[in-house]
């Protein structure tokens, strides 16, 4: 994915990967979440990113979102292995795109994004809605880069740094970044018109502004109706295009790991964001391939 791509016209996102792959019937309560699957049933897998091409999406988003090398190791796999797993969850989303290649000949472009997410998604227990988890910002780089380096190996067309809670990681993600040769977008998750751990939005998109690498910047896993005005801010800080991918508007509950309340995903403000510079946009937890296909015709 190049920046002429994103100046083509509106790119749309897929959903929520482990929302699909739960409708599915996939047990993801451990703490690798949907990233066991990529040992366990790669071609459930498959099947969820297939299943948002064809209600759509442009983009599929890897399983990759909770992988790491401590992650991994805390569940007695080797380095290798896990690598080895890394790759094939960018490998896993290249199938899909070919899958559905073969099958609708429409002649539509589709991306693969390998998934980067926080180190609290590591930690299993929220932190990545609160951020600043006492590491220094080299730490936090060590643990970033090696895997962003082998997701790039594996040929990605974009790296996702995405559902970042503060500044710090950001910083730090950045720093790793310049590793590989690969473009990327990152995302932050808000609330309350801040980030995360509470610091002001203006000054957390500040950070990617005279990065090249970075194409977009904006927000995900964040309520619907906080998209607006972060993507309005985001384009007027940085001047890149911007990404937006809400959650349902549901809450996590990290203690009994489960979202409660109901789904506000609408496709009503979805004007609102593309004239306000949304040049990628989906939806994140608890939003399925139905809920993108109507994104799509709200795009389109």
């Amino acid at each position: 994915m190049r920046p002429g791509d994103l100046d083509a016209g509106p790119i749309v996102l897929d959903g929520g990967l482990a929302t699909e792959l739960e409708a599915r019937g996939h047990d993801l309560s451990d703490e690798l979440w949907s990233a066991r699957l990529l040992a366990d049933a790669p071609a459930g897998i498959v099947a969820a990113h297939v299943a948002f091409f064809l209600a759509g999406a442009e983009v599929a988003t890897t399983a990759s979102y909770q992988a790491s090398f401590p992650g991994f190791a805390a569940h007695g796999i080797d380095r290798a292995e896990a690598a080895t797993l890394l790759r094939r969850s960018v490998e896993l989303a290249r199938t899909a795109r070919e899958q559905v290649r073969d099958r609708v000949a429409d002649g539509r472009r589709r991306w693969v994004a390998a998934s980067a997410g926080p180190y609290g998604a590591l930690l299993a227990d929220g932190s990545e809605y609160r951020g600043r988890y006492g590491l220094t910002r080299r730490e936090l780089v060590a643990f970033h880069r090696p895997r962003l380096e082998v997701l790039a190996e594996a040929g990605p067309d974009v790296l996702a740094l995405e559902t970042v809670p503060d500044i710090d990681e950001a910083v730090a993600l950045v720093e790793a970044l310049g590793a590989v040769d690969v473009p990327a977008w990152l995302s932050y998750t808000i609330a309350g018109g801040r980030t995360r751990a509470g610091q002001p939005l203006d000054e957390a998109f500040a950070v990617v502004a005279g990065c090249e690498q970075i194409l977009a910047v904006g927000v995900n896993c964040c309520a619907p109706d906080e998209v607006a005005g972060a993507v309005e801010l985001a384009r007027e800080v940085t001047g890149k295009p911007v990404v937006c991918y809400p959650n349902s508007g549901e809450r996590w509950d990290a203690a009994r790991r489960r979202w409660t309340g109901e789904s506000r995903f609408r496709t009503d403000h979805v004007g609102h964001w593309l004239s306000a510079g949304a040049a990628l946009l989906g939806g994140c937890c608890r939003v399925g391939p139905p809920d993108i296909a109507a994104l799509c015709r709200a795009v389109r």
